[in-house]
């Protein structure tokens, strides 16, 4: 994957730059009608938002992901290929292979760093019809959040090294659309990772 460093004009159309997580609001998508006769006005839309703490954390060569807004525990991402990863040692990873992500057609999701510190990002624009070459691994200074908007292809958030925290914001019928790299395009998407820390 390409790695851009996240500004407004990189982000365009994935999502934005949260400077206050408190002052982004959540998109909500309505729940789609599956006939001919539209959702009723006012519903389908009202199951709100939920919100915790999404913790990034390299154990050896694997990444892990806990998200406590949905309950949900990942492995994001690998430091070498699956089968040779290890997580009985503390070498800083070089690099980062994503096997999986996934996308929320119900809402938006907001990450945004407690920690303060770097992390990247792998995103790719709307639509099923997703290929590995689609998708960019955006880097943040750790200064600023990530607002996603629904449909955007994303895997969590990255940290570099060590254990990372973020507040995580997303709606709560967190509804998830996957792709599987390796089983449907027989590859892992890499990203070298670059700590100026």
């Amino acid at each position: 994957m390409p790695v851009v460093d996240a500004t407004p004009t990189t982000l365009d159309g994935f999502g934005r730059l949260v400077a206050n997580p408190g002052e982004c609001p959540i998109e909500i998508v309505q729940w789609p009608s599956v006939g001919s006769r539209p959702i009723d006005p006012g519903t389908g839309d009202e199951a709100g938002t939920t919100e915790g703490t999404f913790v990034s954390e390299w154990s050896g060569d694997i990444l892990y992901g806990r998200n406590e807004a949905v309950g949900g525990h990942y492995i994001l991402a690998y430091a070498r290929e699956p089968e040779a990863a290890r997580d009985d040692h503390t070498h800083a990873p070089e690099r980062m292979l994503l096997w999986h992500a996934n996308y929320h057609p119900d809402g938006g999701q907001l990450f945004f760093p407690l920690d303060r510190r770097p992390f990247y990002v792998p995103l790719a624009l709307p639509g099923d019809d997703v290929t590995p070459e689609k998708f960019v691994c955006f880097r943040f200074d750790g200064q600023q959040g990530l607002y996603i908007h629904p449909n955007i292809w994303h895997e969590g958030v990255f940290t570099l090294s060590g254990t990372q925290r973020f507040f995580d914001k997303q709606g709560a019928v967190h509804a998830r659309v996957s792709v599987d790299f390796a089983r449907e395009f027989g590859c892992l998407l890499e990203a070298p990772i670059i700590n100026d820390a």
